[in-house]
């Protein structure tokens, strides 16, 4: 099965084009929320977080209570990469069950969104194109700060964790990838965007 990794910054409008696809029948496996379905139903993927972790994460139902486990990585960063050490084969995993899932004949191709797949070579090979959306970091900043109702000082904190998608929004860094969609005017225009690359993957054997 055809896969288009669709990634990009916070503020960036990533999500506008993942649902734009979903609106045409594209499946989108959002890495962020099936990551937090994990936290409930893989069971091996729990115990082995919390025992790597010293234990005290879980919930009264046995799964991953996200406030404490940001808790114990916010006291101690070096933990996240324990963290992600677990999680993202876990989540790459699951990935290919769900995409596995889908007969070619069914749909063209298949999205998997996240914003930080560029950075993570566990998942290098995933996908047959990627499509990074991207704008300036200003311009991300103000939309992040508008759409979440949050202050600036915690969308940068936010933006800390993304410094590669940064530095290509910047032009201090390039991201390879496959297709850019620059979301730097209004919704038509990267909803027109997207449809292009939504016929290209169409196209594409």
């Amino acid at each position: 099965m055809k896969t288009l990794v669709v990634t990009g910054g916070i503020g960036s409008g990533k999500s506008t084009v993942c649902r734009h696809f979903a609106s045409k029948g594209i499946p989108v496996y959002d890495s962020d929320s099936r990551a937090r379905r994990l936290y409930d139903e893989d069971r091996q993927m729990v115990r082995r977080l919390d025992t790597a972790l010293g234990g005290g994460i879980l919930n009264e139902k046995g799964g991953i209570d996200t406030g404490k486990l940001s808790s114990v990585i916010f006291s101690n960063p070096g933990k996240l990469h324990v963290v992600e050490s677990i999680v993202h084969p876990a989540v790459k995993e699951d990935f290919v069950c769900w995409r596995d899932s889908f007969l070619p004949d069914a749909v063209p191709f298949v999205v998997m969104e996240s914003a930080i797949i560029l950075e993570k070579p566990l998942f290098n090979g995933i996908a047959d194109k990627v499509l990074l959306v991207d704008a300036p970091l200003r311009t991300r900043l103000e939309r992040a700060c508008s759409r979440d109702g949050v202050s600036r000082e915690s969308i940068l904190k936010r933006m800390e964790g993304q410094k590669l998608l940064n530095d290509i929004s910047e032009g201090k860094a390039d991201s390879g990838a496959d297709f850019v969609i620059v979301n730097d005017s209004d919704v038509g225009t990267l909803l027109a965007e997207a449809d292009a690359v939504y016929e290209a993957m169409c196209k594409a054997i």
